[in-house]
């Protein structure tokens, strides 16, 4: 199986910290988004091709473990790792790690999929993502 992952640099900007100049603890699943939303370009399966197919792919669940503090101005990179499941989700595993290399933080997060019309949560998997993890042999 492919590893299918995608690294993003972010610096971390003023309005981000509090008073301590230290990243304010929800803006770690923001950062998730942000590496989440480059692999979905990268890989053509992000909100924008979900909702192409009719879907809506709403987070039901995420979770943040916190190492290490990052603070203003400081460069750090967010890894999305996709975990593939038989079920009709989508799983990302994130690591955070600062310019040292060190490990920040770690989490996860879940989204299902819904129609967009009526709202309802599908139970199998869309077609076009039973597709793409055949291309890309997950």
């Amino acid at each position: 199986m492919n590893d299918l992952f995608e690294i993003e640099k972010i610096r971390v900007q003023f309005n981000e910290t509090d008073a301590l100049g230290i990243v304010w603890h929800g803006n770690y699943l923001k950062y998730f988004e942000a590496a989440r939303e480059a692999f979905g370009r990268k890989y053509n399966m992000g909100y924008n091709t979900a909702k192409k197919n009719g879907f809506a792919t709403p987070i039901v669940k995420s979770n943040v473990e916190h190492k290490l503090p990052l603070y203003f101005d400081e460069v750090f990179s967010v890894r999305a790792i996709y975990i593939p499941e038989s079920a009709a989700k989508l799983k990302f595993r994130y690591e955070i790690r600062n310019e040292q290399n060190q490990l920040v933080c770690i989490g996860q997060t879940t989204q299902v999929f819904t129609d967009l019309s009526s709202g309802e949560l599908s139970l199998v998997n869309p077609e076009f993502y039973d597709q793409w993890k055949l291309r890309y042999n997950v």
